[in-house]
């Protein structure tokens, strides 16, 4: 299908502008906003893009800041919320270039939390929500860090290992290490803003999320524990929820060599609700 193809920079605070690019189909039966995990970019979403426009969808995606293209200090987030709002602003983007447009969100990992934590604090924007081993609980790795004060050395640099437990298929992990855009380490500050203090807040709040979701999980993730995306499901308010463990996945669902089935569940989900 023919896209028109759109990069752009959107200014959200004094110095930070977010890179955001637009995959738009003629007519879209649907638009999607995709949010990405943590050290990676939306660059790393061709190829879901190139199905979701084959599907009809026209697609918005952007970098997080302080990831990829995007502005701000690497790897750093002052407050978990700032991720939220910012996501929040490409959905107004969104909005505003295709009334009467049903909008889907779907978020990887880091951009699962923060997709979900968008259904929290603003209900009533979307037509539904896609997760993708997303990030919604207190992982067990971080269990023993819940007093711990990140404040205290809020730059201290946490090294990216995520490389070789991301996906089964050697080609995504070397193109993972290689990518340049993939920053290859984070802060303390980062990991205790979404990891335990988001997160705390999020399950804290599931009781309040109502969205219509898919919630996707690779059954062999080592990164984000299957068990997030079962604690979510059986937590929420929503009466349409639909969770699908993929058996022997790793955390890159979407980069699998399975990806086509796991596209293909997305689009039947999204079209039964178009």
């Amino acid at each position: 299908m023919n896209t028109m193809n759109q990069t752009s920079k959107l200014n959200v605070a004094k110095g930070v502008e977010l890179f955001v690019s637009k995959n738009l189909v003629k007519n879209p039966k649907a638009a999607a906003i995709i949010v990405h995990g943590i050290c990676e970019h939306a660059g790393r979403y061709d190829y879901v893009v190139s199905r979701l426009n084959d599907f009809g969808y026209s697609v918005y995606r952007f970098d997080n800041r302080g990831h990829g293209r995007s502005g701000g200090e690497r790897g750093y987030i002052a407050d978990y919320q700032i991720f939220i709002d910012d996501a929040q602003k490409i959905v107004g983007i969104a909005e505003e270039e295709n009334p009467g447009i049903l909008l889907f969100m779907l978020g990887h990992s880091m951009g699962g939390f923060i997709t979900a934590s968008c259904g929290v604090k603003y209900p009533d924007r979307l037509a539904g929500q896609i997760l993708s081993g997303a990030a919604v609980t207190v992982q067990p790795i971080f269990k023993d860090m819940a007093f711990f004060d990140y404040n205290a050395t809020p730059l201290a640099p946490i090294p990216n290992t995520l490389s070789d437990i991301i996906c089964r298929d050697p080609q995504v992990v070397r193109n993972y290490k290689e990518d340049p855009l993939v920053i290859k380490e984070f802060t303390t500050k980062l990991r205790g803003e979404l990891f335990i203090r988001g997160a705390k807040h999020l399950m804290n709040s599931m009781s309040t999320y109502k969205y219509p979701c898919l919630i996707l999980h690779g059954g062999g993730d080592q990164i984000v524990t299957p068990y997030s995306s079962k604690y979510f499901y059986d937590h929420i308010s929503s009466t349409d929820k639909q969770l699908k463990i993929y058996e022997g996945l790793y955390h890159e669902i979407l980069n699998e060599p399975e990806k086509d089935t796991i596209i293909e569940d997305i689009r039947l989900w999204i079209e039964a609700r178009i």
